[in-house]
């Protein structure tokens, strides 16, 4: 399950609800590649229900593309997708193409290296790095630091049920989690700080 979890046939993910409930998308497979499953997706879009309708969201560590189309599908107003890998990066447009999806973008770069800049606030942000290589506190401490968050963003982390605890920022509340086998995965709710309450 760490390694490549699938709740599709390998090769393609499966949109659960929303506009493109039940589509089926190509997915490159790709060493590292590990998709949401099916079940926690699920639970993940019921979490986010009160909030994903009209949200700006940042897909970080993008992959399949799963949590991003499941977003736009739920309709959220636009989804930024980030993707280190070309080819990867390649399908997920080509996937928006085939949605005829016009609120997708798609940068070709890794998630530190864009969140490293001055940032444009999200309200929701997918986190779901490949595992073991130390990825997740390095976005983490970005996001809040550069601008990347709208006052009461909701933020997903994905992670390896026996990592380390996740510091976050003080004003970031976990709102949610749950373990599904190796897989540890978090909601946590960002609360205004002082400047921006004002």
């Amino acid at each position: 399950m760490v390694k490549k979890a699938h709740s599709a046939p390998q090769g393609q993910i499966r949109i659960i609800a929303g506009l493109w409930r039940g589509r089926k998308l190509p997915v490159l497979t790709h060493d590292g590649l590990r998709p949401t499953t099916d079940r926690v997706r699920e639970t993940l879009f019921n979490w986010l229900m009160p909030v994903i309708n009209g949200a700006r969201c940042l897909d970080a560590f993008a992959g399949s593309g799963a949590l991003g189309f499941e977003a736009l599908s739920r309709h959220a107003a636009a989804v930024t997708f980030i993707e280190l890998n070309r080819a990867v990066a390649t399908q997920i447009s080509a996937n928006a193409r085939l949605l005829t999806c016009d609120h997708a973008t798609v940068v070709n770069q890794s998630a530190p290296q864009f969140l490293a800049q001055p940032g444009t606030p999200f309200d929701v942000v997918f986190l779901d790095p490949p595992f073991r290589k130390g990825l997740l506190q390095e976005t983490v401490d970005l996001l809040e630091q550069n601008g990347w968050l709208s006052a009461n963003a909701m933020i997903y982390a994905e992670a390896e049920a026996e990592s380390d605890p996740l510091i976050v920022p003080a004003n970031w509340l976990c709102h949610r989690e749950k373990v599904a086998g190796q897989v540890a995965y978090r909601l946590y709710l960002r609360q205004a700080t002082a400047e921006q309450a004002n």
